[in-house]
Parts: structure tokens; sequence; C-alpha cells
């Protein structure tokens, strides 16, 4: 029990900064009328992050009940860029998360359907260890970014570290201190090593933010400071309790408002430009997280698999519905795995702690991503580690296998290393005269990957730009 707990709170704060993250991508950038999410005239992000923690908090308690297994779900990163800079654009803000809703159902009748599962199962073992290995990759990725220890740059390599090549800011030394403090924990086998570790590291910030007075990296209208907070800063919170009712956003979608406002052809590229995205980033995640908790049988299925998959579409569904984007499956949900999290009950506690963020927000926002991150980083280790079960000598599926652990971190996105895998696993099988091995579906996924990495293409043969 204790460690089931300690798991859900574990994941729960490795996730608490999309409470913080979704609203200011979401609810900061008006729609193509010049509307924001919420009252419109102006940007909510308080409306919207109760929202925000509202649906997370109900799917992960969801994903407890009925697939039973630790994994919990919020906004999709990624997803909720795509639908704010690339739906959003070009229609209404409820007409954009109407787009979400219907593919959200539309991947709930895949799984009825039994289509999503049995694609699920078609993967060969090999394969989804590489999912695993090249999530661990990404996650440790986003560890390292979102605490500024390693950085974007405008010249120069796509990456550097820390501030031009050093680490000199007080958040990098918090994020250094903290990702030594929890290497040692797990190396010690400490039970709440993860946990602690965040904890610890929070109240180091706020510590350092007090002394030092850092500030944030970006403030509007100044000019950057690269060595501030990447987004929250730490501090303690004028005041513990705030409510906002969520339930407004679920006036805010219109199913079919795309339609009228874009041309049919493109609201169905749209549509299904988020389906595989959505698709395979939680097939990929339940096989990576799964795999790190010892939940897949030998053949690397997943016990529950269609319950699973079914609270993830109602997921999408949900957050179109609640105007905050579509909720996948977090990869996050490792960290609780690593506190030794195996049941749905860490679920229901993190769902548990999202319902209660709704109320305590303003200590929610205490997290910053500096201390969160050791926590990824460390994670992103424990789920490499599976990268001995794949035997490197045979290039059928080696090769594959390279291509979607390096992609996923490499692209930003698990569905390119997953769709970059399929395609080359199919391709090469073909080419040796071994098509006869291929599971028809991996035929029919390989094929719709083909479809999705040649969309921009395809926009511009139809005139859709």
């Amino acid at each position: 029990m204790g460690r089931e707990v300690r798991g859900g709170f574990a994941t729960f704060f490795t996730m608490a900064y999309i409470v913080v993250l979704n609203p200011l991508i979401i609810a900061t950038v008006p729609d193509m009328e010049g509307q924001f999410i919420g009252d419109g005239s102006a940007p909510n992000i308080p409306l919207v992050a109760a929202g925000t923690a509202f649906v997370a908090g109900l799917l992960s308690i969801l994903m407890g009940v009925i697939g039973k297994v630790p994994f919990a779900m919020a906004a999709g990163l990624g997803l909720n860029a795509f639908v704010t800079f690339g739906i959003a654009s070009q229609m209404s803000w409820e007409s954009a998360m109407g787009l979400v809703f219907l593919e959200g159902v539309i991947i709930a009748l895949l799984v009825l359907t039994g289509f999503r599962t049995a694609v699920f199962n078609a993967i060969p073992p090999q394969l989804k260890t590489a999912i695993s290995v090249g999530i661990g990759l990404f996650i440790a990725l986003i560890g390292f970014v979102d605490a500024g220890f390693v950085r974007r740059v405008a010249a120069g390599p796509p990456l550097e570290l820390g501030i031009a090549g050093s680490l000199t800011s007080w958040p990098i030394f918090v994020f250094v201190t903290g990702l030594l403090l929890v290497v040692v924990l797990v190396a010690r086998r400490v039970k709440g090593a993860i946990l602690i570790g965040i904890v610890a590291t929070t109240v180091l910030a706020v510590v350092v933010e007090a002394v030092a007075k850092v500030g944030a990296a970006t403030v509007p209208g100044k000019e950057p400071n690269p060595a501030g907070w990447q987004l929250v800063v730490p501090g303690l919170p004028d005041q513990i309790f705030g409510f906002t009712n969520p339930l407004v956003l679920f006036r805010e979608f219109d199913p079919f408002g795309a339609f009228g406002s874009v041309s049919v052809i493109l609201a169905l590229l749209l549509i299904f430009t988020l389906l595989v995205t959505d698709f395979f980033d939680t097939m990929g995640t339940i096989v990576g997280v799964g795999g790190q908790a010892g939940l897949l049988r030998e053949d690397g299925s997943l016990p529950r698999t269609r319950e699973i998959l079914l609270v993830d579409s109602i997921g999408a569904a949900a957050g179109g519905a609640g105007s905050v984007s579509s909720n996948t499956t977090y990869i996050e949900s490792a960290a609780g795995v690593g506190e030794g999290a195996r049941t749905g009950l860490a679920s229901v506690v993190t769902g548990a702690l999202f319902l209660l963020a709704i109320f305590v927000s303003p200590l929610v926002a205490v997290v910053p991503y500096e201390a969160a991150a050791p926590a990824l980083v460390v994670v992103g280790f424990l789920m490499m580690t599976a990268i001995r079960e794949i035997d490197f000598t045979d290039y059928e599926i080696a090769i594959p296998a390279f291509l979607t652990i390096v992609l996923m971190p490499f692209s930003y996105s698990i569905a390119n290393g997953i769709g970059a895998g399929f395609v080359t696993y199919v391709l090469i099988k073909a080419v040796k005269g071994k098509a006869r091995e291929v599971h028809p579906l991996m035929w029919t996924v390989a094929a719709l990957f083909v479809v999705y990495f040649a969309l921009g293409p395809i926009k511009a043969l139809l005139g859709l730009g």
C-alpha cells in the first residue's frame, strides 16, 4: 500500500507541471477569430489550469479503476501545441476542440472493434522493447531540456550544455544537485527515492530563489534571462487555497464546427494527424512503462490492454469536450513505477491529487521544472536497461529498433520513432523475401505511417497549404 501511494505521489509531482504548462500553451494564443479559450477576449490561465487538473484527475482515477495499472493521464504535450498552432490558427477554439473530441470518439471505436488492441499485439516483441528504450531516452532528454541543463540554440549545434556551454546558473545547480541526490538514493535502493528527491530539490529551489532572487527565464516585455528558472519560479505562495470552476470549459467545444471553417478534406487530414500521433504515442507509452513495471507477458503483450486503451481513448474525447486538448497516458508514469507502483491504486492517488490541485493550484505551482526533471532522467536510465533484450546481430530487427530508439529523442516525438521503426521493419522483411513473416496489421500500420510522414506533400498536392 505504501509503495503504491508513494508511486502515485511521485507520478503526480513529475506531471504537475502540466497544470501550469498546458494553459501557457493553449490559453495564451488566440484562435483564427482572435478569441481565447474561456472568456474569449483575454487569456484565462486559472480557468484552463483548473480544467487541465480536473480532466486529468478524473481520467487518472478511471485508468486506475478500469485499467488497474499505474498509468496516469493528462493533456498531451505536443498534441496541445499542434492543436494550438496547427488547428486553432485555421478555425475557432470551439471547432478545434471539436476535432479533438471526434478523434477521441474514432479511437474509442477502434478499441471497441478490437483493431487497436490487435495492432498492439501484432508488434514484434523486440520492437516493443525498442519503443520502451526510445521512450527512456526521450524522457531523459525532456528532463535535461526542461531543466535548462541542455538548451536549443539559434546558431551552432542543435543543443548545447547549459548556458553557452557552461553550467553557470542557480537553477542548473539545483537540477544537478537534485539529480545527484536521486542517483545516490536510487543506487542505495532507498524506498521513496524519487519522491524524496523531488521534495528535497523543491525545498532547495525555494531557498535558492529566496536568497539569490534569480527570477524567471522569460518575462513578457523584458529581455530573456538565460540564468532564470525555466517555467515555475519557486517560492512560498501568497495563498494556498483557491478555486475556479472547470465545468465552464465543457461548453467550449463544437464537434462539427470545423467542417464549416475549412474544407472537409483538410478537416479529415487534421483528425488523421491527431489520430496517428495519439494512437501510437499511447501505444509506445504503455509498452515502455508496462515493461518497466514488469507487467508485460513473455510475448510482449499487456494484460487488460483493451481496457487501458479504451480509457485512453476516452481521454482524447474528454480533453476535447473539456477544452483542454487531448488527454493521453503519460510517460511520466514511469516515475511512479520507479517507486514500486504496480497497480491501479497509484493512478487513483495521482488522480486524487490532480483533483485536489484544483483547490490548491498555488501550492502545485511551487514545484519548478528543475526539481521534477531529475526524476525523469533517472527513470530514463531505468527504461534504457531493457536494451539488452534486443538482438543487435540480427539486422532485420536491429535496424528498425535503432531507428525507433534514436528518432524519439532526435525528433522529439514518440510517434515518429515508432513510425520509422515500423516502416523499416516491413521494408527490410519485404526486400529479403520474408513478407509472409510480417503480420497483416503491421503492413496496414506501416502504410498509414507512410501517409503520416507524407502529409506535407499530400496537402500541397491537394492545394491545402
